[in-house]
């Protein structure tokens, strides 16, 4: 990857984190990563070339720190659900970048969704995975409720909410075990 897409990703990752995808616009993202029009253009053909680009990387950072958690069975979902409730729970934390994007991109058919889609379908197949190797008895039912939870997870802690966070981790984790 080149250093001017690098900074192009860098830079947009920040902006649509903090403020929200359809308020960045191309040309803030351009002068803030330092680059040229053409370069942007020459790595991205549009804005959603670019959202697109961004919840990939966020997608393959987020399952690459997932997937690492050595523990198995319940025990993993407690630590994944520990460090998302650490994240949601912390300073300059905005909520899901996926269900942040879902919001701004309602049509289920745009680009920016499958991603967001593959995201969720990844996560609760992570889930029940975990589950069948603790013996749940009902896994694939009990990794969609996680994907809830998770959900409501990122949305409470994105509004400040770190009670409901950690209330509904803990139900969560009574219920599957």
């Amino acid at each position: 990857m080149s250093a001017a897409r690098v900074r192009l990703l860098e830079t947009a990752t920040r902006l649509f984190y903090a403020e929200g995808v359809h308020t960045v616009g191309i040309d803030r993202i351009i002068a803030e990563a330092g680059i040229a029009k053409a370069t942007f253009y020459r790595h991205f053909k549009t804005k959603e070339d670019l959202v697109v680009a961004y919840l990939e990387r966020e997608y393959g950072r987020q399952r690459e720190a997932l997937e690492s958690v050595e523990a198995h069975g319940f025990d993993g979902i407690v630590t994944i659900f520990g460090t998302l409730r650490d994240i949601s729970c912390g300073p300059g934390f905005r909520g899901c970048p996926f269900l942040n994007a879902a919001v701004e991109f309602p049509d289920p058919t745009h680009p920016v969704r499958r991603v967001v889609d593959d995201y969720r379908t990844w996560f609760r197949e992570l889930m029940a995975e975990r589950l069948r190797a603790g013996g749940h008895r009902a896994p694939d039912e009990a990794a969609r409720v996680l994907l809830m939870t998770r959900d409501g997870v990122t949305i409470s802690g994105g509004v400040g909410d770190s009670e409901t966070v950690r209330a509904g981790i803990a139900a969560a984790m009574n219920q599957i075990a």
